[in-house]
């Protein structure tokens, strides 16, 4: 595997990492058609955990088999799969090797009542992530929520270990909990500051939601205001999440969010791309859309990033 000038400037940034870290994040970098690139697309599974099965593969029975998602993400050639411990070990033996995997190592569930103290249990391991030939651990943090603060120590601890084997660790921040206002979970000021707290918390990928013009804390938008922080389109604030995660020297990829027609999948993919970004996790809007919809689709957000 030769690495493009690209993926070496990248891998630049991540001073201090292992090296068998940096090999796992240029794996995912090179892997696919956006492989050298310097973009990403990668396919996240951990729907029917958060949400439940018929509300996350009803719409597309297939989706309901594990090894659905390998082929689908394999078939598009896309950066990796992204996915719970039961779904990864569903398929691990049939397609070792065909697509760089990411254990998604802490998981919600819809039943629950947690609000102000929204958390996510614990579910796997770095052993698990080992066993099954993963590039990169996932886990989720919720800043906002009165459990963050427990969430960044079990994060410290498991990041430490994945690193130490050689993984790479990949964070979902998502603002939740505590005092925020439902509009305020996608605030640009709040993305934005969460996108940091996951750089500072040293996740080699972060993966965040695209931000609204909105602006949820007091002192923070006195800043905005004052100092004419852009923020009316789109692409402006994915470049000034980019800007809050070490300026732009960490990998941020953005939610596909809830499902969408697909001219709006295309249209975040464009401000993404202008702004900065690296790319999208997108998956609701690829396996709920029937197979060759979806593969159309990935192919044009390919083209996107291309």
């Amino acid at each position: 595997m030769k690495l493009t000038p690209r993926i070496k400037e990248i891998l630049g940034w991540y001073e201090g990492e292992t090296p068998g870290t940096k090999a796992n994040l240029a794996r995912m970098l090179m892997a696919g058609r956006l492989g050298g690139s310097g973009h990403l697309i990668i396919l996240p599974v951990d729907q029917g955990f958060e949400h439940g099965p018929a509300r996350s593969f009803a719409m597309n029975p297939l989706a309901y088999d594990p090894h659905y998602h390998y082929e689908l993400a394999i078939e598009a050639e896309l950066s990796a799969y992204a996915a719970p411990l039961g779904s990864l070990a569903a398929g691990a033996d049939t397609f070792a090797g065909a697509i760089p995997t990411i254990l998604k190592m802490n998981s919600a569930n819809s039943l629950s009542t947690q609000k102000e103290d929204a958390d996510q249990a614990v579910t796997a391991s770095v052993e698990d992530a080992l066993r099954l030939g993963c590039s990169a651990i996932g886990f989720t943090i919720y800043p906002g929520s009165n459990n963050a603060y427990n969430q960044y120590e079990e994060f410290r601890e498991l990041s430490k270990e994945a690193k130490a084997k050689g993984l790479a660790v990949v964070l979902w921040s998502y603002a939740r909990g505590g005092n925020l206002s439902k509009e305020g979970e996608t605030a640009l000021d709040v993305i934005a500051y969460s996108a940091h707290q996951a750089a500072l918390l040293g996740a080699n990928i972060i993966k965040v939601k695209l931000p609204s013009d909105f602006l949820e804390q007091k002192e923070a938008k006195k800043v905005y205001e004052e100092q004419k922080i852009a923020r009316e389109t789109q692409a402006k604030r994915v470049h000034h999440v980019m800007q809050c995660c070490f300026n732009a020297r960490r990998i941020v990829v953005f939610s596909g969010g809830v499902a969408k027609d697909t001219e709006s999948v295309l249209a975040d993919a464009r401000a993404i791309r202008e702004g900065g970004g690296f790319g999208s996790i997108i998956g609701r809007n690829c396996f709920q859309r029937p197979r060759a919809e979806a593969l159309m689709l990935l192919n044009e957000l390919v083209e996107i990033y291309k």
